[in-house]
């Protein structure tokens, strides 16, 4: 079944105890399989009219109410700091917000582990600081619903004056919702407190609404900060949007380098994700793909590492197994539930296919948007780059980097539990090249029509 059915199947809405009407329909609402879309880069001239655009695009945001309802596509809107600014809002909402939104992505570069290659005075002029003050994203179900919607758009954009539209980029993926590398994507997503939903197994506990809306009790007990007034600041969220080019070409080079057969290249590529190409997790298929189980939300993601201690099934450095620990052993201990996140990657470029050099990189655009969405976002990624991406001191691998998104310098290493010995493979290059990011902050619905009124102003 696909995401979208299964969710309408599982919404309860006499368990709602979240503002659905309020809320961005994107934060709570899975992307349709296959999808379209586009990501639309604005910039702001002029406050008053930056103001006008918002309100008429306020107009095209579904809420999270909507939800089950049959749509064709949607809209979501994220603005950075220097966009807040660039409409006008007065400075003591703009430093109601916390210390790294509003110094921007490429401000923390440091923090984020962005050096070398994916430092941001590498990135694309949309992302250059500064630039990128409002995010359009048009998710659709096909290219017909996508061009409807982005016509919509557009045709808002003509209407009002004052703004620029910086860059746009389309994206998609067909029924398989496969990454770059071919890997069926988004599967793992958190089950929210009070979203009305219930949870499919794998999901695990859920984890209270503040973890991902602002102004509802977090996992603390208590409500993370809130931008002011509460009327800009109350049932938004935080998106970190960050764009990278895939070297599929290099990752299947080094597939064939260390194992010689198409079986065990898909084997290696499976130990190095924590998955199979399907979707499929090791732990419940570690000898084969299962297609059927990749492709069935009810048992894809049913798993838990309790009885793979060794990571003879997944290996601890794998990308699922660092990003999403669940119930494996730590060096470090971290509390697990403030680290999820809400994930709507979307890919872009041909899709992936085994025959793909290192020589053929860079000849068709390949890659993926990661964005994910959380109110703690900005410490999250913080924390995932500098610990469980670019660090292996948490599963006791000391500076193993993850071996699907880690900015590896030098070559690196991917070590693979075995017994009687482990298996170490050489030569990790970095597979995905950061081309810049941005902080954004997420409005609700009702936020976004107050900062259009600009009643602030003048007074």
């Amino acid at each position: 079944m696909a995401l979208l059915p299964s969710l309408r199947k599982r919404f309860r809405r006499d368990r709602v105890k979240l503002q659905l009407d309020d809320i961005q329909g994107l934060i709570l609402r899975s992307r349709p399989e296959p999808y379209v879309g586009i990501h639309a880069m604005l910039h702001v001239d002029d406050a008053s009219g930056g103001r006008d655009l918002l309100g008429r695009l306020a107009e095209h945001v579904p809420s999270a109410e909507d939800w089950t309802n049959e749509m064709e596509s949607w809209v979501g809107v994220a603005i950075s700091h220097e966009g807040l600014k660039a409409l006008g809002l007065p400075e003591e909402s703009l430093s109601s917000f916390p210390l790294p939104f509003r110094q921007g992505m490429a401000a923390r570069a440091e923090m984020l582990r962005d050096f070398g290659e994916n430092a941001p005075e590498t990135w694309e002029e949309p992302f250059k600081p500064g630039t990128l003050h409002i995010a359009l994203t048009i998710f659709a179900a096909d290219e017909a619903a996508r061009d409807k919607a982005v016509g919509k758009a557009m045709a808002e954009l003509e209407r009002s004056s004052g703004v620029t539209l910086v860059a746009t980029h389309e994206f998609g993926a067909d029924e398989d919702a496969e990454n770059p590398f071919g890997f069926r994507d988004a599967i793992a997503q958190p089950n929210i407190a009070g979203s009305g939903v219930d949870p499919l197994p794998g999901d695990g506990p859920a984890i209270a609404a503040g973890e991902f809306i602002l102004g509802e009790n977090s996992e603390t007990g208590q409500p993370l900060g809130v931008p002011q007034p509460p009327e800009l600041g109350r049932n938004g969220t935080y998106v970190v949007l960050r764009k990278y080019n895939s070297r599929v070409g290099a990752f299947n080079d080094f597939l064939r380098e260390h194992a010689e057969s198409e079986e065990a290249q898909h084997l290696l590529a499976a130990k190095m994700v924590g998955r199979w190409r399907s979707g499929a997790p090791l732990i419940l298929s570690p000898d084969h793909d299962d297609e059927a189980l990749g492709a069935d939300p009810e048992r894809n993601n049913d798993f838990t590492f309790r009885d793979d201690p060794k990571g003879l099934l997944c290996p601890y450095s794998s990308h699922i197994r660092r990003l999403n620990p669940r119930d494996s052993s730590m060096t470090i201990l971290t509390d697990v539930n403030i680290k999820r996140i809400i994930r709507r990657p979307s890919t872009f470029g041909p899709k992936w296919t085994s025959d793909v050099t290192a020589a053929d990189d860079g000849k068709d655009a390949r890659g993926l948007f990661f964005i994910f969405i959380s109110a703690r976002a900005y410490d999250t990624i913080e924390f995932l780059q500098q610990e469980w991406i670019n660090r292996g001191n948490f599963i006791d691998l000391g500076g193993e980097l993850d071996p699907i998104v880690g900015l590896h310098e030098e070559p690196g290493t991917f070590t693979i539990p075995d017994e009687p010995a482990r298996r170490r493979v050489n030569g990790v290059t970095t597979f995905n090249r950061l081309r810049g990011g941005e902080y954004m902050f997420m409005p609700s619905i009702s936020a976004l029509k107050w900062i259009a009124k600009g009643e602030w102003v003048g007074s």
